[in-house]
């Protein structure tokens, strides 16, 4: 069965982005675009909610003509973005929304598919029977918790930005409780960040 692994970026005290809903707050340096391109590579289906794939879809199909952008980043990041860039071009996209109508591939190699959210629990388990690599979930923080306290999270890959916003939006908000399984960690001589990568334990009821 495919596992599907989230991987986001908080920061230490715990926010998925920053006042303003401002996402730039966390210290996405070197190390982040890396293990994102990593976790890329291993997957080949990426599972998103709306207002995530939207930003990337303004980003990512035209990040290798950023010039200013590329020029700004080590040899290791320039090549982790193209290289993000690159596979998100031409992976299978799923997109939960009500409101977002499926379109062509425009700016991407593949189109993608919309799901309606009152669907995206059997869409999940229908994705994981498949034969094939991880699904991969970035940024989607309402989509990926709901799937959490639904047990359809396999992995979860958390990098702490080592940086306190002092206020934003908490990652894990009016949740059940649930206790995970460290089972890695990951850090980068280049960066102050730390991975910390987790398996959910079953729930009593389970």
């Amino acid at each position: 069965m495919r596992k599907l692994i989230v991987a986001n970026i908080i920061s230490l005290d715990g926010c998925y982005e920053g006042p303003d809903r401002n996402v730039m707050s966390l210290p996405m340096d070197e190390a982040f675009d890396i293990y994102n391109a990593e976790r890329l590579a291993e997957a080949d289906t990426m599972l998103l909610g709306r207002a995530t794939y939207e930003l990337f879809r303004g980003f990512w199909p035209t990040v290798a003509e950023q010039i200013d952008l590329l020029s700004s980043l080590s040899p290791a990041g320039r090549e982790a973005n193209l290289a993000i860039g690159r596979r998100m071009d031409v992976i299978d996209k799923v997109v939960v929304s009500n409101t977002l109508q499926p379109e062509s591939p425009g700016a991407w190699q593949r189109p993608i598919t919309v799901v309606d959210r009152a669907n995206i629990h059997d869409t999940i388990d229908t994705l994981k029977q498949r034969h094939g690599k991880d699904i991969i979930v970035f940024g989607s923080r309402t989509l990926w918790t709901d799937l959490l306290a639904h047990g359809l999270v396999d992995e979860v890959h958390i990098m702490i930005g080592a940086v306190m916003l002092g206020g934003g939006t908490p990652v894990f908000e009016h949740r059940h409780p649930a206790s995970f399984e460290l089972i890695g960690t990951r850090t980068w001589d280049s960066s102050d960040n730390v991975v910390l990568k987790y398996r959910p334990r079953p729930s009593p009821s389970t």
